[in-house]
């Protein structure tokens, strides 16, 4: 009782002192299985709450806004259960162009804006935490999609993921920009260039390339990082392409793209999905004859025993373009499967079985000879851990997350034929020594949380509902909360609103 008093006692001193910097709170034991909402805030409709970044040192969240107009709305969260809306930043008064992501570090804000044409290059606008003033624009690549700071503060990285215009007549260069914020933010920009001659070998691995009449770095679309623990490395994915390549920050160049295969479906009772949204089964999982790409959206990084490891949130994406479509249906006149290597196809095809799955028309056609030999689907409907030194497979999760949602009702079955609960965010902490992966799931409005200390063996710790579609999650660590108190907030873009979630004290 004397503790509780105690910790109260500093989390409203630490309430009075907002702004005060560094807060130097020891950590707190605390009830990993606990986790639950003490608050939320409505920003507004669709788009309205996208990524989140917070400050400790003037406890205030940015949030991504993009309903009606581009802005950061900035929240104060001095009081997690009751945060308030203070102002917005007005990013067409500095330019125009649709914002997509924030980070934070020593007082810097950091803000990810595409052009007003998407397919021209983008821009990282640096604003003071305090008092909002800007401090720097700089140019990076076509289309930002992700900002990140180094955990030393001394780079800001963005994935510049340069999506073609909607005619795909227009298909700028995929890059990574590095700005070093210690050398009076000076920009190296990043493309995939050098990887051009390893095309066939690296294809054969499971890289994707097939956009329309693009070269292989106009192919390539960054899409999330994830910086190491001591700033010197970072990981980036490649959604479209199947893919991580690995930055090297002491030198800014790449020094590795790995493809990341698929996962085979019809092996092994963990490998199996739901792929029908007509056959009136919730979770009709089963063994089916596809491959999934693996095609992970958020990246974040860890280490356990001083080996380092990447989790990645398997998503999965198409491109799907007026001008270029890849998406097909198991079941369309016009995606055959070869009868030799599908001597069932007209059962397959029917739509009850995996008719309605959707596929891609650009991989799978093994011989040319137009029709298809394997099917491949998009994303892995899970989470992996990846050795982060050789990107090599440690563990996957596979059907578990989706079995989890069904289980608490928050399966989607109409999602079933395209990519399931569509795993997009995460992010880890440790907490009571356990290493804790929060995934936020897009189509089921929840966040799975597993313990992944030991990473060959995830196991499952709750799920929590959230808004929805959720589209970030952030983790504040107890030393830098307002309230002495490890924070998620989850950030939904599906209906603007920003949910907190925080564990209870152990006894």
């Amino acid at each position: 009782m004397k503790s509780f008093f105690i910790l109260s006692l500093i989390s409203a001193m630490l309430v009075l002192a907002n702004g005060c910097g560094n807060k130097n709170i020891d950590p707190v034991a605390e009830d990993v299985a606990s986790f639950k909402e003490v608050g939320q805030i409505d920003l507004g409709n669709l788009g309205a709450s996208e990524i989140a970044a917070f400050d400790p040192r003037t406890n205030r969240l940015f949030v991504v806004n993009n309903d009606n107009g581009s802005r950061i709305d900035i929240v104060d969260l001095r009081n997690p259960a009751a945060p308030v809306k203070l102002q917005s930043i007005d990013i067409n008064a500095l330019g125009g162009g649709s914002i997509n992501s924030v980070a934070v570090s020593n007082g810097l804000l950091a803000a990810a804006v595409e052009a007003p044409a998407k397919t021209d290059n983008g821009r990282v606008i640096v604003f003071n935490t305090e008092n909002l003033s800007v401090i720097r624009q700089i140019t990076v690549g076509a289309l930002p999609d992700m900002v990140t700071f180094s955990p030393n503060g001394n780079f800001i990285l963005t994935a510049n993921e340069a999506e073609p215009n909607e005619a795909y007549t227009t298909d700028p260069v995929g890059s990574v920009s590095i700005i070093a914020v210690n050398q009076n933010y000076a920009v190296t920009t990043l493309d995939f260039s050098q990887f051009a001659g390893n095309r066939t070998a690296l294809e054969q691995q499971g890289l994707r390339v097939f956009g329309r009449n693009a070269s292989f770095a106009q192919d390539m679309e960054p899409e999330y990082i994830a910086v190491a623990d001591d700033s010197r490395t970072a990981w980036v994915t490649l959604q479209e392409n199947n893919a991580i390549a690995r930055i090297d920050l002491t030198t800014r160049t790449f020094t590795g793209l790995f493809p990341l295969g698929t996962k085979d479906h019809n092996t092994g009772e963990n490998n199996q999905i739901d792929a029908s949204d007509r056959d009136n089964m919730v979770g009709n999982f089963q063994n089916w004859p596809v491959r999934g790409f693996y095609q992970p959206d958020a990246i974040a990084f860890f280490t356990i025993g001083g080996t380092p490891y990447v989790i990645t949130a398997n998503e999965g994406d198409a491109r799907a373009y007026a001008g270029y479509n890849e998406e097909r249906r198991v079941g369309d006149n016009n995606y055959r499967l070869d009868p030799t290597r599908f001597p069932n196809a007209n059962d397959l095809r029917l739509p009850t079985n995996i008719g309605r799955l959707r596929t891609t028309a650009a991989n799978g056609d093994t011989d040319g000879d137009g029709d298809y030999d394997i099917i491949y689907t998009f994303g892995a409907r899970s989470f992996s851990i990846w050795n982060a030194n050789t990107l090599t497979l440690v563990s996957d999760v596979g059907k578990d997350m989706e079995q989890r949602t069904v289980a608490a009702n928050l399966y989607d079955d109409l999602r079933s034929d395209d990519k399931g609960v569509e795993p997009e965010a995460v992010t880890v902490a440790l907490i009571n020594g356990r290493t804790i992966a929060f995934v936020g799931l897009e189509r089921a409005d929840a966040v799975a949380m597993y313990d992944i200390t030991n990473p060959a063996a995830p196991q499952f710790v709750k799920l929590l509902a959230t808004g929805d579609a959720p589209e970030g999650v952030l983790y504040i660590k107890p030393q830098d909360s307002p309230n002495g108190r490890s924070i998620l907030i989850v950030t939904c873009e599906g209906n603007g609103v920003v949910n907190i979630y925080q564990p209870d004290l152990l006894p």
